[in-house]
């Protein structure tokens, strides 16, 4: 895995071991920062189901100011870590170990520019942290990734994109 773009463009990054995550590809990252690239500047980023931190990290190269990570295995952790570290971005970033979606659900609104998730595909997770964000809209724009077969309620402005098997979903704050 590698950023993509940015002042960390090219720089190699670690995945988790085993198959407990699914890295985001290159394409689909790629296109998902060109998509959200006009608000990163300065933006503070929530990166849910962070894996390895690579769409956060991503983020961060692009201009965002500072990211908070927010993954539970302790896998995926160990090389979030690994990857900040390697970046020398710990000034930058905050790391939780915790459930996102409980996390997500106890945030106020507009406690973030932008907000990240990846999580598992066809567990309810995505539904759940969309359901979440409707309730207090905790971020300008909530971006998920998810399967198609992850059903998502229907919320004024979303819009979603499909790459492959892969949907991205852009949920706008209401104004």
């Amino acid at each position: 895995m590698r950023i993509v773009a940015g002042t960390w463009g090219g720089r190699t990054i670690q995945a988790p071991p085993g198959r407990g995550t699914r890295p985001t590809t290159d394409r689909v990252r790629e296109a998902w920062m060109s998509i959200v690239s006009p608000g990163l500047g300065g933006a503070r980023v929530l990166d849910l189901f962070a894996g390895s931190g690579a769409l956060g990290l991503e983020a961060l190269s692009r201009g965002a100011s500072h990211c908070t990570f927010v993954e539970q295995d302790a896998k995926a952790l160990a090389a979030l870590k690994a990857n900040v570290k390697a970046l020398d971005a710990a000034d930058r970033v905050d790391v939780f170990r915790t459930d996102a979606v409980k996390f997500a659900a106890a945030l106020g609104p507009g406690a973030y520019d932008l907000a990240l998730a990846d999580p598992p595909y066809g567990k309810g997770f995505a539904r759940q942290l969309a359901e979440a964000f409707a309730a207090a809209p905790f971020a300008a724009l909530l971006c998920i990734e998810h399967g198609k077969d992850d059903v998502l309620p229907d919320l004024p402005g979303a819009r979603s994109r499909r790459y492959g098997d892969t949907w991205l979903t852009f949920i706008p704050a209401p104004e």
